[in-house]
């Protein structure tokens, strides 16, 4: 949609650019989906495309299947991008579109990063995609499911494409130092390990081991022979800080606390600091982390070791009065206690289901013994009769009821017998056992 300049044809293109695959066949990963008989592959080949949504992290060849697909298809092919693109633009694409369904002519609109679209905007492609005025090929390296309208999603098929695996990317770098459009003319010095040692380092991502490999090989060392040799601190000072996969605000951010509180669901401390660390290595505020733990300590543990509140409390103080770098012990103090701490989830089982009857039931007025009567109209009312003063009776119990009269006899608290639960559990049973023998 925008045009480009005389000086931005002159510059430069990154290597990743200049070694975009054009074909299938110089097509590298995602197998599942274009291996030959692969579904995928068959409609691309036979020109049989309906509208779909190419989800994966970035880096894997999203963008660069789309283009594949316009090198292959009769289809006109429009490039849009939901970073610059509005409404406005878009209607002017879809009107361009319809014209061509009036001639015969299929239009292709391929949409980059189309989960930054709004509602509004997404809404402006749907009649076409429903008309069939134009196949859409949305990339997100979101969750489509949250990302995507209902509407225009369930007229998409959905495909998942993966990180690249790491003998993927070092076919990928070799490639390029083979290639005239890459650094086939040059001669580099570079060992396997060291292509092996870039390639772990990308992470999946095919355009950043491009641009590494780039970038090692720009700042290499040149010796008398005109080669080019990539020494050991050249690739240090390159691949000295993996950039790890997460967004706060994305959907990364929530697949990496799931797992963190999984592992502490299952007592793993490894996993658990494992998760944590990464969260923090990708920059979460460790305030949200120490947040969550507290949640967990009553969610998962609760009266089974109090404590474990206690803990979790004292980890989010901490992180408010040291914060970062320095918190990290103190989180992974934390999430050990918390790993390793006896599971129960009897408080968060007797909180939901509680939650659940109120909402359900009708609102059941308080029973008169359990008013005060501070006026002598609430006297008059009866306000407070019957109410027995527990601290009155030697056991400090009455058998006075304290739930609505058509509650009567419900539970909600079932402690379990895991850690100090269990005294927990064995009092709350003398409990119910003296009220049962004492009932009016």
């Amino acid at each position: 949609m925008e045009q480009i300049s005389l000086f931005e044809r002159e510059m430069p293109q990154p290597l990743a650019a200049k070694l975009r695959p054009q074909t299938l066949e110089e097509y590298v990963g995602q197998t599942h989906l274009l291996g030959q008989g692969k579904v995928l592959r068959r409609l691309i080949e036979s020109d049989q495309i309906s509208s779909m949504i190419f989800w994966g992290p970035p880096g894997v060849g999203k963008t660069t299947l789309a283009r594949i697909i316009a090198n292959r298809t009769k289809a006109a092919f429009i490039d849009f991008s939901a970073v610059t693109s509005g409404i406005k633009e878009i209607r002017t694409v879809m009107e361009q579109a319809e014209a061509n369904r009036q001639y015969g002519t299929k239009t292709i609109v391929f949409v980059d990063e189309i989960h930054r679209f709004n509602k509004a905007q997404q809404d402006a492609f749907l009649p076409f995609v429903e008309k069939g005025s134009i196949i859409l090929i949305g990339a997100t390296t979101e969750n489509p499911s949250f990302e995507i309208n209902s509407a225009l999603l369930s007229r998409c098929k959905v495909f998942v494409l993966k990180a690249l695996e790491e003998q993927d990317l070092v076919k990928l770098l070799k490639h390029a130092l083979q290639s005239p459009s890459g650094f086939g003319n040059m001669d580099v010095e570079i060992t396997d390990s060291q292509l092996q040692a870039v390639a772990a380092f990308a992470n999946g991502d095919a355009r950043s081991a491009l641009n590494t490999l780039e970038m090692i090989v720009l700042n290499g060392e040149m010796t008398p022979e005109g080669r080019v040799r990539v020494t050991q601190e050249d690739m240090a000072q390159c691949i000295s800080r993996k950039s790890l996969l997460y967004d706060k605000a994305g959907e990364e951010h929530y697949n990496l606390i799931s797992a963190l509180h999984k592992s502490m669901r299952n007592s793993d401390p490894d996993a658990a600091i494992y998760w944590m660390c990464r969260m923090l290595e990708g920059g979460e505020n460790p305030l949200y982390i120490a947040r969550r733990l507290i949640r967990f300590a009553s969610e998962d543990i609760g009266m089974a070791d109090s404590h474990a509140l206690q803990v979790a409390v004292a980890a989010y103080q901490a992180c408010h009065f040291l914060g970062m770098p320095e918190c990290d012990i103190h989180l992974t103090h934390a999430v050990t206690y918390l790993a390793m701490a006896p599971k129960s989830n009897a408080l968060y089982m007797a909180c939901e289901q509680c939650k659940a009857d109120v909402k359900e039931h009708n609102a059941e007025p308080v029973p008169l013994q359990l008013r005060n009567a501070p006026t002598k109209l609430m006297e008059e009312l009866q306000y407070g009769k019957g109410y027995q003063y527990a601290h009155n009776a030697d056991e400090k119990l009455t058998n006075m009821e304290c739930l609505p009269e058509s509650m009567r006899g419900t539970r909600y608290y079932y402690p379990t017998g895991e850690g100090e639960e269990k005294l927990v559990k064995e009092h709350l049973e003398a409990v119910l056992t003296w009220k049962k023998e004492h009932e009016v």
